[in-house]
């Protein structure tokens, strides 16, 4: 009896995501990520060089947004007829400028908070002015999770919005801003695979994105992250499928976009309800590194199977009753301006507790050993019957792994309070 092969996985890029991805997909494909890291090399996952439209593989999974923006997702379709989980450019763009994202959620009468968009300096700093606090300055364009400035200052606002368009703060990307009220509570982060017509949810995240601990200092791409949160049970989950996802969904296809890839919702639980503060077109770093742990099952037939428009023929995602708590460690300097280039010791001692996530990781000049490579250099999961439990666990095993300035919040999941 001929067994049948194995599903050849392409995980495209270099991150924690990327590595959460690789482990989750390889318990039933063969998988290659590229181009990956030599972490992730050292943690035994193969990574080749690019670019990917010259590898060949059944299944191609697209991780960072810059690339999809970039249209990466039509040329891998176009070249290699392969299925690929990503939206092409036009989908992409849902990420790659928040105004239009904006004008999508009018369109299909999704919550979010009231905004307007810009690019020149006074009329936005008269429109701020206007608002009440606290007030959110954002890049139009892609800022690695760094280009959201919130605060109850106005001066710092006004400064920003000065700095941003003037090319000084994010070059390009910030030459256009979109400005809009602030909004308060707890947020959430909701993932779902998106087939083009249908939509199924991942288990809810909650992230935390300032440097600090209790949430101070600037944005960055993301601290850590811990899953499950208390109060998004199935019935609040559904309610963001149907009035965020589901209509969002709808509005691409009524302007001729075939969405196939994951749409993630950034959400604030504000007290008349969730309102969508920005949507990401890809699995969020670090939430896939607390979602994947607990996904059962075979990942990589569902994510073939929403590549492929076919999301009806395969069981839904299932979790496992497992807490995860993840904790970035990041070089000194992290989000502004890191230091790169000190060796890193204990990886491979931190992997024997935890689940090691390999992302700002390169070889050392000697050929010898790893160095720090970028501003999150590795994300570390636990995983326990509890969010306690599993927080107890990672925070244990964080000394394992040491470098020059190592640094990292202390307070990830401390309060995991009820929505």
């Amino acid at each position: 009896m001929s067994r049948v092969p194995k599903l050849r996985v392409c995980v495209v890029g270099s991150g924690g995501r990327e590595h959460a991805l690789a482990v989750a997909i390889a318990r039933t494909a063969d998988v290659v990520v590229c181009d990956g890291n030599a972490g992730m090399s050292a943690l035994g996952v193969r990574c080749v060089a690019g670019p990917p439209e010259s590898l060949d593989a059944d299944l191609f999974v697209i991780g960072p947004e810059a690339p999809l923006v970039d249209g990466l997702a039509d040329r891998l379709r176009a070249a290699t007829g392969r299925l690929v989980l990503g939206p092409g450019a036009d989908g992409a763009r849902l990420e790659g400028s928040k105004a239009w994202m904006k004008a999508v959620l009018a369109e299909a009468g999704v919550p979010t908070a009231p905004y307007q968009a810009f690019s020149a300096a006074e009329p936005a700093i008269e429109f701020l002015r206007s608002l009440p606090a606290p007030w959110v300055v954002k890049t139009d364009g892609l800022a690695a999770g760094k280009g959201v400035l919130v605060t109850d200052d106005l001066s710092e606002a006004e400064a920003d919005v000065r700095a941003k368009l003037s090319g000084r703060s994010f070059g390009d990307a910030g030459r256009r801003i979109v400005i809009e009220q602030g909004l308060t509570g707890p947020e959430l982060s909701v993932m779902a695979l998106c087939d083009g017509r249908r939509a199924v949810p991942l288990a809810a995240a909650q992230d935390f994105k300032r440097a600090g601990d209790g949430d101070m200092g600037p944005n960055t791409g993301g601290m850590g992250a811990f899953s499950p949160v208390p109060g998004a049970d199935r019935e609040l989950v559904d309610q963001v499928i149907d009035k965020a996802i589901c209509p969002t969904l709808e509005a691409l296809q009524n302007r001729g976009i075939d969405f196939r890839g994951v749409l993630y919702a950034g959400l604030i639980m504000a007290p008349g309800g969730a309102s969508v503060l920005e949507f990401n077109v890809r699995f969020g770093d670090p939430e896939t590194e607390v979602v994947l742990p607990r996904w059962e099952g075979d990942v990589a037939g569902v994510l073939a199977a929403a590549a492929a428009g076919r999301l009806d023929e395969v069981d839904p995602p299932q979790f496992s009753a497992q807490a995860a708590v993840c904790v970035v460690l990041a070089a000194p300097g992290y989000p502004l301006t890191p230091e790169t280039g000190d060796p890193i010791a204990g990886l491979a001692d931190a992997a024997r507790l935890v689940e090691v996530y390999s992302a700002g990781v390169g070889p050392a000049p000697s050929g010898d050993g790893l160095v720090t490579a970028g501003g999150r250099v590795v994300a570390l999961t636990g995983l326990g019957p509890t969010l306690e439990a599993a927080r107890h666990r990672v925070y244990d095993a964080v000394p394992a792994i040491a470098w020059r300035g190592l640094t990292y919040r202390s307070d990830i999941a401390a309060v995991a309070s009820a929505l």
